[in-house]
């Protein structure tokens, strides 16, 4: 396929306003309203009662969709250190039982695999919490058995992050093993919108230059910290979701294993690679975005190190005005990959945006 970028569009409202036929940019700016309105929901449901023990395992059922980034994302907030196993799969394990807690978010509400693996926790006592509409036979599997939070605010399913996210942190903000605090966490996303708003131009937003910056090159997203890993596989998702590009994702430490790849990164982005032919120089094709969420002082010192290694490289982070807290500035990142992934997408034809026309046509 051929995709024709028209840039233009992101220094014209007016078009943008006129391509966005489905409102994608608006649904995609909704990631604070969807944190307040879900701990709402939370709050009328009550997950008091997890607090009463502690449970033998948290298990988190990654499904297609956003749901895999979001687990991942949950686990490695709790950290190595958490008190609780935190178990990711996509299924719930044969030993699941009445200790245990179970965490589920699915795009699809018929998930014939997700109805049966929470129905069958829920029948041997395990305590469920799931961030779906309240019908569908998913929910109707453990009508009765378990505390299900739909989403209030009506966004096309591959822009649900900031429900299942706030849902996922408020099972683990019950345990005690996460501290969110949603109002800030929804006044840090109203103010990633604010800098994405379509008026702004190319340099004074984040999701404009971001999506810019990926056109027209193979994106490498590689995280430089297990919480920021997992934001770049929700990167990697939306770019794909709504732009068509494909993306690598790694751990940094896993990127620096696979030798040749690491070699032909360290020279992408000199001057040499900018005017680079890609076919001369297969290199030249790719750009490297070290993704970092930086919240602490070993995050920071893992950032300085891979800049070092890779100076070429493209820094993805919340910048500075956010607070040194990983739950506030991973979400951050992954609003802005949602913002910058529909404006690539509206540039690039691939959500019905200017190339449109060119794309059906290969």
């Amino acid at each position: 396929m051929t995709f024709v970028l028209d840039d233009s569009l992101f220094d014209d409202p007016a078009r943008l306003a006129d391509t966005d036929t489905r409102g994608l940019l608006r649904s995609a700016a909704l990631a604070g309203a969807q944190v307040r309105a879900t701990a709402e929901a939370v709050a009328e449901v009550g997950l008091d009662e997890l607090a009463d023990s502690r449970p033998r395992a948290v298990v988190l059922l990654a499904r297609p969709g956003v749901s895999p980034a979001v687990c991942r994302l949950l686990a490695a907030l709790a950290g190595p250190m958490c008190p609780v196993p935190v178990v990711v799969t996509d299924t719930a394990p044969t030993w699941i039982g009445a200790l245990d807690v179970v965490f589920a978010h699915t795009d699809d509400v018929g998930d014939p695999v997700l109805a049966e693996s929470v129905s069958v926790a829920a029948r041997r006592g395990a305590a469920v919490v799931l961030a779906v509409p309240s019908e569908g036979p998913v929910a109707a599997a453990v009508a009765g058995r378990a505390k299900v939070i739909p989403p209030k605010i009506p966004v096309p399913s591959a822009l649900s992050f900031a429900h299942a996210f706030t849902t996922g942190l408020s099972v683990f903000g019950a345990l005690g093993l996460l501290r969110p605090d949603f109002d800030t966490l929804a006044d840090e996303l109203d103010r990633e919108a604010a800098r994405a708003h379509p008026s702004n131009e190319l340099l004074m937003n984040p999701a404009k230059s971001l999506a810019l910056r990926l056109a027209d090159r193979a994106p490498l997203l590689w995280g430089l910290d297990p919480v920021s890993t997992a934001v770049a596989e929700h990167g990697a998702f939306a770019f794909g979701c709504h732009a068509g590009v494909p993306c690598d994702v790694s751990d940094y430490a896993q990127a620096i294993a696979r030798h040749a790849l690491h070699r032909a990164a360290q020279h992408v982005g000199s001057a040499a690679d900018l005017f680079a032919d890609p076919e001369d120089n297969p290199g030249a094709a790719m750009r490297v975005f070290l993704v970092s969420a930086r919240f602490d002082a070993e995050s920071e010192a893992g950032e300085r190190a891979a800049v070092r290694d890779l100076p070429g490289a493209d820094l993805v982070t919340p910048g500075e005005s956010v607070r040194d807290d990983a739950v506030l500035r991973s979400a951050l990142l992954a609003a802005r990959f949602d913002l910058a992934a529909v404006y690539l997408g509206l540039a690039a034809g691939t959500l019905n945006g200017p190339g449109w026309q060119a794309l059906a046509m290969h």
